[in-house]
C-alpha cells in the first residue's frame, strides 16, 4: 500500500467536516482497487455494494482526534470499507478520525459488532435480542399449532387459539424477520439479489399461505381444512437469526488478530515539557517531535528514536519478533511494543496515520479490499445462484400442486428458497483472506498484494539478494594493508575513511567503526562520485583516490595482487582495491556473517521444489564461498544494480519467480517479480515494490510466509469445494427429488442446513494459523 500521507489526505478528504446522524454508506463489493483508492466519502452516501454498508452515527472528523472506532479486521482510517464480503459491515459510533491518534475501542460483541447482510446493517446485540425473543414467542406458536399437537404429548387447543397463533406468528414474521426484509432490500436496491432475498421470499410464502390458511378455516369454514405452517415459520425464523448470530461471531474473530493490534496503544503518554517536568496527555494530543518519558512496563506511546537510556524492548504482540530488542540512544522504537526494563526518554517521529500501526492496518485493509481469481470466480456463481434456487423452487412447486397437493407443494417451494446458500460461496475466499492477513499482520508478515498468496503454488525460483537478506549486512574490516611503501597502513585507512564518511553503503558503516575505534582524524573530500555497482571515488588534498570492487578493475586492466585477493575473497570477505588514480595503492577485506536462519530458508526453498539463486554485485570467490557455506547451487556474482533485474526477467522465462530484497535498492527487481519480498523493512513498510513486507531481517520469516500461502490456498479450495458443494446437494434434496423413496427436507431442517453451512465456512476460516 502506498503510505503517502498527502495522498492518504486527499483520498480521505474528511477534514474539518463534520458528518452527523443518519448518514450512511453503502460502497461497492465489486469496486476496482482506482474506484477504492480515489473514493471521496464526502460523497459515499448511497453508493451500492454488494452486501456492504457503512452506518457512521455523529461521525466527526478532525485533525487531532481519532477514537471509539468499531471495526472487524479492518482499519478505518483508510476510507476503505474493506473485506468486501456479501454480508460485512462496519458500525462507527461516535468516531472522531484524526492523524494524531489511532485509539480504537472495539465494542463488545454482545452489543455493538456490527456485519452486513445484503446490504443492511446488523447490529449483533440486536440480533441476540431478535433471536431470544423469537424463540420465547416460538414455544407457544408450536405448542397451539395442530401440526405440532400430533408430534407432542400433549397440546393448548381453545376457542380461537388459532388466531392467537396468527397473531403471535405475524409478530415472528415482522420482529424476528425484519433483519431479512432489510437485508433483501439492500440487495434489491443493489441489482445483486441473494441469500437475504431469498429467506425473504421463503418466510413471505410460509407467512402469506398460513394467513390464508387461518382465514379460509376460521371465517369460510372450508373442508377439508388447510394445514398452515405458523410453526414452520417461527422455528424457520429462530434458527435463521441463531446461524446468523453464529456465523457473525465467527466473522468477528476472523480478524480478532488484527483488532488487537489496533489496541496496542495506550491511552496516555507522559509527555516531557519544556522545562523537563512530565505531565500525563491523551496519545491523540501527541506530535512529532515531542519527547515522552517511557517507564519500564510501559507501553510506547507512539514511533520515535531513543535521546536518553536504554532498555530492552518487547515488540512481539507489535512486529512478531519473539526476542526482546537492545535498544539504546538513537534507536528506533515502534509504538505498542513494551519497554521491559530501562527509563527511556523518546523523541516522537510518528503518530495516528504516519505511525507503524496505522501503517500496518492500511495496508491489510488495501489487501483485503482487493479482489482474487478465486474471489471474483465465487463472486459470478453466488450471483446466479439466487436465480437458479428461485427457478427450482417455482418449477417444484408446479410439478408437485399435482401430485402431492398445494400444500405439501408449498412447503418444497419453502424449503428450496431456504436452504440455497450464495452467502457461503461469497464468504468462501473473503473469510480466509480476512484471516491469514491479520494473523500475518501480528507476525510482522505485511500483505500488500493479495494475489501473492495465490501465486505460491507455481512458484519455480527463489531469486534472493546476499548482503542483508542472507547475511547480516553488518560488516567488519578483517583486514587493511598498504599495497605500496608510499603509504602506511594507518594512512591507506584515513584515505579509505574519508572516502566513506559519507557513504550509506553496508561496507562503510564496517570501516568508519574501525576508523572512530582508532581515533583517526578523517580528511574533507571534493567531488565525490559513485561508481555504479563498483565503489566510490573523490579528491582528497588534491590527489584523486578511488575504492573499488575487483570487477572494475578486471573491466578496466588495471593490475592487482590476485593472490592477496584470492586469500581474502575465498575466506567470504568482500575485497576492495584503493586507488590512487589508476594506481592501486591498498586492499581493503570485509566480512558479513551469515544469518542463523539462512540456511533453514533455503533448505525449505529446496524441499518444497524451489530452486534458491543468489545475486550479488560481490566478486565470484565471495558468492561461491556463501553460497557454499549455505547450500546454494545457483549463484550470480559481479551483479550491478540493473543486472538483478535482468537476471529476474531471464529466470522468468523458465518459471515464476520470488525476488527477495531489502526494498530499496532491490526496488526494479521487487517489482519485476511475480512475487516481490522485501525483508527488514522495520517501521518503513510503504513499499512500493514489494507484494509482501517483512518487517523483521529474519529469513525464518520467508517460510512463515510461504507456509501462510500454502495453508491460504488451501483454504479457500475447501470453503470453495464446500460452498458450491453444498448447494448442489441441497437443492435438489429440497426440491423434492428424493421424495419417492421417503426423503423430503422440510422448511426447518433447511434452515439448519443453511445456516451451518455459512458456520462451517467460517470456522473452516478460523482453523489457519502461522507457525513461527
Amino acid at each position: 500500500m502506498n503510505m503517502k500521507n498527502d495522498d492518504d489526505q486527499k483520498k480521505m478528504n474528511m477534514d474539518d467536516h463534520k458528518m452527523d446522524g443518519k448518514h450512511k454508506m453503502d460502497c461497492c463489493k465489486n469496486m476496482s482497487d482506482k474506484d477504492m483508492k480515489n473514493m471521496d466519502m464526502k460523497h459515499h452516501d448511497n453508493q451500492k455494494m454488494s452486501g456492504m454498508k457503512m452506518n457512521h452515527k455523529n461521525m466527526k472528523m478532525d485533525n487531532h482526534n481519532m477514537k471509539h472506532m468499531d471495526h472487524m479486521d479492518m482499519n478505518s482510517k483508510s476510507g476503505h470499507d474493506s473485506m468486501k464480503m456479501n454480508g460485512m459491515n462496519m458500525d462507527h459510533h461516535s468516531m472522531n478520525m484524526d492523524h494524531g491518534s489511532m485509539d480504537m475501542d472495539h465494542m463488545d460483541m454482545g452489543n455493538g459488532g456490527m456485519m452486513m447482510h445484503g446490504g443492511h446493517m446488523m447490529n449483533m446485540g440486536n440480533l441476540k435480542q431478535k433471536f431470544w425473543v423469537s424463540l420465547i414467542v416460538m414455544i407457544p406458536i408450536i405448542l397451539m399449532s395442530p401440526m405440532m399437537g400430533m408430534k407432542l404429548p400433549f397440546t393448548i387447543q381453545f376457542p380461537g387459539s388459532d388466531w392467537v397463533v396468527a397473531i403471535l406468528g405475524s409478530f415472528m414474521y415482522f420482529y424476528g424477520g425484519k433483519p431479512f426484509f432489510s437485508g433483501a432490500k439492500g440487495e434489491m436496491e443493489s441489482h445483486k439479489p441473494a441469500m437475504m432475498s431469498l429467506i425473504t421470499l421463503g418466510i413471505t410464502v410460509a407467512y402469506a399461505y398460513s394467513i390464508y390458511a387461518t382465514i379460509a378455516n376460521d371465517i369460510f369454514h372450508v373442508t377439508p381444512m388447510v394445514n398452515n405452517f405458523f410453526w414452520e415459520l417461527a422455528t424457520l425464523i429462530v434458527i435463521m437469526l441463531l446461524g446468523h448470530w453464529i456465523e457473525m461471531n465467527s466473522i468477528m474473530n476472523a480478524g480478532s488478530a488484527l483488532n488487537a493490534l489496533a489496541k496496542l496503544l495506550p491511552d496516555s503518554a507522559h509527555l516531557v515539557t519544556s522545562n523537563g517536568d512530565t505531565k500525563d496527555v491523551s496519545v491523540s494530543d501527541l506530535t512529532q517531535g515531542n519527547y515522552v518519558l517511557v517507564e519500564p512496563g510501559e507501553k510506547i506511546p507512539a514511533d520515535g528514536d531513543i535521546k536518553k537510556g536504554q532498555t530492552l524492548v518487547n515488540e512481539s504482540l507489535v512486529t512478531g519478533e519473539s526476542k526482546k530488542q537492545s535498544k539504546k540512544v538513537n534507536d528506533k522504537v515502534i509504538g505498542g511494543s513494551i519497554n521491559d526494563n530501562g527509563t527511556i526518554t523518546v523523541q516522537v517521529t510518528g503518530t495516528g496515520k504516519s505511525g507503524y500501526l496505522s501503517k500496518v492496518m492500511n495496508m491489510v485493509s488495501q489487501a483485503q479490499s482487493s479482489k482474487s481469481k478465486d474471489e471474483n470466480m465465487a463472486d459470478r456463481i453466488s450471483g446466479y445462484l439466487f436465480y437458479a434456487a428461485l427457478a427450482i423452487a417455482i418449477i417444484a412447486t408446479i410439478i408437485w400442486i399435482p401430485i402431492n397437493g398445494f400444500p405439501f407443494a408449498i412447503s418444497i417451494a419453502v424449503s428450496t428458497l431456504v436452504i440455497a446458500c450464495p452467502h457461503a460461496l461469497g464468504l468462501a475466499v473473503p473469510l480466509v483472506v480476512s484471516r491469514s492477513t491479520s494473523i500475518a499482520a501480528r507476525n510482522g508478515l505485511l500483505i500488500r498484494n493479495r494475489n501473492a498468496l495465490e501465486h505460491v503454488k507455481n512458484i519455480k525460483y527463489a531469486l534472493m539478494d546476499k548482503t542483508g537478506t542472507l547475511t547480516q549486512g553488518n560488516f567488519k574490516v578483517n583486514h587493511f594493508e598498504s599495497l605500496d611503501q608510499n603509504y602506511s597502513n594507518e594512512q591507506v585507512l584515513q584515505i579509505i575513511g574519508s572516502l566513506e564518511q559519507g557513504s550509506s553503503h553496508p561496507l562503510a558503516e564496517g570501516v568508519l567503526n574501525l576508523v572512530h575505534s582508532k581515533k583517526i582524524n578523517l580528511s574533507s573530500v571534493k567531488d565525490e562520485q559513485q561508481v555504479t555497482g563498483a565503489g566510490i571515488a573523490g579528491t582528497i588534498d588534491n590527489q584523486r583516490y578511488a575504492l573499488l570492487a575487483s570487477s572494475y578493475l578486471n573491466q578496466h586492466q588495471i593490475a592487482y595482487n590476485h593472490d592477496l585477493f584470492d586469500q581474502l575473497s575465498s575466506r567470504g570477505n568482500s575485497v576492495s582495491f584503493l586507488l590512487q588514480d589508476d594506481h592501486v595503492i591498498g586492499i581493503l577485506a570485509e566480512g558479513d556473517q551469515i544469518k542463523a536462519n539462512s540456511k533453514e530458508m533455503v533448505q525449505y526453498l529446496k524441499a518444497h521444489h524451489i530452486i534458491p539463486v543468489m545475486l550479488t554485485g560481490d566478486n565470484q570467490k565471495t558468492a561461491a564461498s556463501v553460497a557454499h557455506q549455505l547450500g546454494i547451487d545457483k549463484y550470480e556474482a559481479e551483479l550491478l544494480p540493473e543486472d538483478k533485474q535482468k537476471m529476474v526477467s531471464r529466470y522468468q522465462n523458465d518459471g515464476k519467480v520470488i525476488f527477495i530484497g531489502d526494498g530499496v535498492n532491490d526496488a526494479p527487481s521487487l517489482a519485476k517479480a511475480n512475487i516481490g519480498i522485501a525483508i527488514g523493512s522495520g517501521t518503513d513498510v510503504a513499499i512500493d515494490s514489494a507484494d509482501i513486507v517483512l518487517v523483521n531481517s529474519d529469513p525464518k520469516d520467508v517460510i512463515s510466509m510461504l507456509q501462510l500461502a500454502t495453508k491460504t490456498n488451501h483454504k479457500m479450495v475447501e470453503n470453495l469445494w464446500w460452498g458450491a458443494g453444498y448447494n448442489i446437494i441441497a437443492l435438489p434434496l429440497a426440491a423434492g427429488v428424493l421424495a419417492f423413496i421417503g426423503i423430503v427436507l422440510d422448511p426447518m431442517v433447511g434452515a439448519i442446513i443453511m445456516s451451518l453451512s455459512t458456520v462451517i465456512v467460517a470456522l473452516n476460516a478460523m482453523t489457519l494459523t502461522i507457525k513461527k
